[in-house]
């Protein structure tokens, strides 16, 4: 058993040290299609820090609503046009059919547990994160809550008595969290009001990485061109120096779409406390075509990248194009933005609000800005949702080279049957060379209530069949008519382990109480596929097993014993932890079992066979295969 420790030490310590060999790489973007002039840098800015949170243990789990938020829909009365144009086709289309048959892996639930409510209002706007020890931040427009790995509750607050500042008179929603596992810690942003006086980006650092132990947290104006704007729809990212907040400008009173921004700010002063220095960008632009809901990618495995980070955007209105930006440096370094335009494989463009079972009330499906991105060996992944057909939303998803503008791009769902809406992605690879990822979504349709899902597409980008995170337990009616839905899911990969697990939140529709019968919970899953399987993470039940011949030339044999009956998976795992062989997957006898492998194409080397249930490891024999 020591032995067994030992050897798992090391494979996770060579894990650790080729990942961190790639942490500080920024592809250079071909010049090609570049547009100059894609933006503007403001002057440097120093803003001190607004307050101390301290998080109260004692405050208990579901508290009164203490602040109001906004409601406005997504979309331009040109996108609502379009999606109202579409909804007879739908409706028309409409063909109940089995669910998605796919030839990837299915994903498999780990830990998962019921986390935020959402009381009053729509839309949730879920946001989650895991730090490497297992300390689990999730908000939504109600507040946030703090969980460890297990689920196992700590406690909540309110956003009005997160941040206790009188001075927080407005609306306090759209919570982004990231956890940052290059400095072992946790960001948040949240926005504040809805006019050019009141709006103001909560800007949030843990001080520690157990985030019950106290924020540090700076008010930044969310009117920063003192254009009578306001700031909304927050997006997230962090590279090695810096986090980015992007978001998009409405004109107070009317809410018309004014244009996209970037805020650009120095992590490590916020991280101690200290003065906080940023910028903002503005006038952001690719060609002729303005900007819009821009998503920073951050690194998509352990550690950071950088200087500056990647970009990405696509058309809220629909199209065939998508957009990469690229802030070439840090604060004081003399950073550009630079943009470059790429044709996507098919068009893409909003549909009609989404239907759910026992309700006329439709459910909102937003338009077509994007949603989710991260960046990984010089690859780009993002990800939104669109019509795939007959006015039905699906996911789309992107994975985008950077040093040649090449991009491959694959559509998810099932047309006339569910809306597939509200993507978020994160990598499920145990090394940066996979690019396989975990994509975890919302989902209706007329015979079912709003649920939560997740699906995996491999490296090979072949989807698998989506699996049920959470059902939904009922329609959802808080203000009547049609019903927000979104606006984002959270995602999060668990960075200190190689065997790719993946942590997600999602709404799901839930009766909260008698007062409050339709409204939306938030559900959180550990999530992971066969291929990213390990024994680092897994609950650990040795019995009695035995691999011969070892060292193995040709074919070997697997002795077990079963004391109970459970589907059984037996896998062969090399010394970087990745599954290079899946041998069986049956439910064995429950008394000694004996199964013969050839060794195939394995080459010679070290390796583990692990025999498995899906919630527990049941034996880890070290294999060496010889020529």
């Amino acid at each position: 058993m020591i032995m067994r420790n030992l050897i798992w030490m090391a494979v996770f310590s060579f894990w650790s040290l080729t990942n961190l060999s790639a942490q500080a790489l920024k592809e250079k973007v071909l010049n090609a299609e570049l547009s100059e002039d894609s933006g503007r840098a403001s002057e440097i800015f120093q803003t001190p820090v607004a307050g101390e949170i301290q998080i109260n243990s004692n405050t208990s789990r579901w508290g009164q609503k203490v602040s109001a938020i906004r409601t406005r829909d997504h979309g331009s009365p040109e996108v609502r046009a379009i999606k109202a144009a579409k909804a007879e086709l739908k409706a028309n289309s409409y063909n109940p059919q089995e669910e998605e048959q796919g030839r990837a892996s299915d994903p498999i639930l780990g830990a998962n547990f019921e986390a935020n409510w959402m009381e009053e209002g729509t839309p949730p706007d879920d946001a989650m994160a895991i730090s490497n020890g297992g300390k689990v931040v999730t908000a939504n427009n109600d507040g946030i809550e703090f969980y460890n790995a297990n689920g196992q509750f700590l406690t909540t607050t309110k956003w009005a008595d997160f941040f206790s500042d009188p001075t927080l008179t407005g609306s306090i929603y759209d919570p982004r969290v990231l956890y940052d596992s290059g400095a072992d810690r946790f960001v948040m942003v949240v926005l504040h009001g809805s006019s050019a006086t009141s709006s103001r980006l909560l800007v949030c650092f843990s001080k520690s990485n157990d985030p019950t132990t106290g924020w540090w947290y700076y008010k930044i104006t969310g009117n920063p061109l003192n254009n009578n704007c306001w700031f909304d729809f927050p997006s997230l990212g962090v590279s090695n120096n810096e986090i980015y907040v992007t978001g998009n400008l409405y004109t107070t009173g009317d809410n018309n779409y004014n244009q996209s921004v970037i805020y650009q700010i120095r992590k490590t002063e916020g991280f101690a406390g200290q003065n906080l220095t940023w910028q903002y960008w503005d006038r952001i632009k690719a060609g002729s075509e303005i900007g819009f809901t821009l998503v920073p990618a951050s690194y998509g495995h352990s550690g950071n990248y950088g200087p500056g980070i990647y970009l990405v955007s696509s058309e809220s209105g629909g199209g065939n194009k998508v957009k990469l930006w690229d802030i070439t440096n840090d604060i004081g370094a003399n950073p550009e933005l630079k943009s470059y335009t790429i044709t996507t494989s098919l068009n893409y463009g909003p549909s009609p609000d989404a239907v759910q079972k026992g309700s006329n009330e439709g459910l909102d499906n937003g338009d077509c800005r994007m949603q989710s991105a991260f960046y990984l060996n010089g690859i780009t992944h993002f990800v939104f949702h669109t019509d795939i057909g007959d006015g039905w939303n699906g996911i789309y998803y992107h994975r985008l080279k950077v040093n040649d503008l090449t991009i491959r791009s694959a559509t998810f769902g099932l047309v006339g049957s569910f809306d597939y809406s509200y993507p978020s992605v994160a990598s499920s690879s145990t090394q940066a060379t996979d690019a396989s990822v975990i994509i975890g979504f919302l989902r209706t349709s007329g015979a079912i209530f709003p649920e939560v899902r997740v699906v995996n597409c491999d490296n090979d980008m072949q989807w698998s069949s989506s699996t049920l995170v959470k059902a939904g337990e009922t329609f959802v009616r808080v203000f009547g008519g049609t019903e927000r839905w979104g606006d984002y899911t959270g995602i999060c990969r668990r960075q200190n382990s190689p065997t790719g697990r993946i942590w997600f939140s999602g709404s799901y529709g839930a009766r909260i109480s008698s007062s409050v019968p339709n409204a939306y919970k938030t559900w959180i899953a550990e999530v992971f596929t066969n291929q990213s399987t390990s024994t680092n993470e897994m609950n650990t039940q040795i019995i009695e097993s035995k691999v011969y011949p070892n060292p193995a030339s040709d074919r070997f044999h697997v002795t077990f014993e079963m004391e109970t009956k459970e589907v059984v998976t037996i896998q062969i795992v090399d010394m970087n932890g990745k599954v290079v062989k899946h041998l069986y997957e049956d439910l064995p006898k429950s008394t000694k079992n004996i199964i013969s492998f050839n060794k195939e194409a394995l080459s010679a080397g070290i390796y583990f066979l692990i025999i498995r249930t899906p919630s527990k490891i049941l034996s880890n024999d070290k294999l060496v295969i010889t020529d």
